[in-house]
């Protein structure tokens, strides 16, 4: 008979002290967790399940649905604000030229 050990590998600490940390507009906590985390976590749970009663699959799959919804905001999230970016600059260009093609106000 085996027996396992219940040290937690550094990386899998690491991701879990981060997910403990609250969460800030600014970073860190939730914000900066990304793919990798969820994949050391996710190996993690399965090492350290009871082989006698094993992670249900709706629950596994309820957490991989989770995963890949937050991804699909964090990408939309990406996309939205490249757009504003480049509707910023355009913007500037505009009144730029505007501000080049009308005449200087005379007092």
């Amino acid at each position: 008979m085996t027996t396992t050990s219940n040290a937690i590998t550094p990386a899998a600490q690491s991701t879990l002290d981060r997910l403990n940390t609250p969460s800030r507009l600014t970073g860190g906590g939730l914000g900066s967790l990304d793919g990798g985390d969820f994949l050391r976590l996710l190996t993690t749970q399965l090492t350290f399940q009871d082989p006698l009663e094993p992670t249900d699959n709706e629950a596994m799959l309820a957490q991989m649905a989770q995963f890949s919804s937050l991804a699909a905001t964090t990408e939309s999230g990406a996309t939205l604000e490249d757009i504003s970016a480049k509707l910023d600059r355009l913007i500037a260009a505009q009144e730029a030229a505007l501000r080049l093609a009308s005449p200087p106000v005379q007092p």
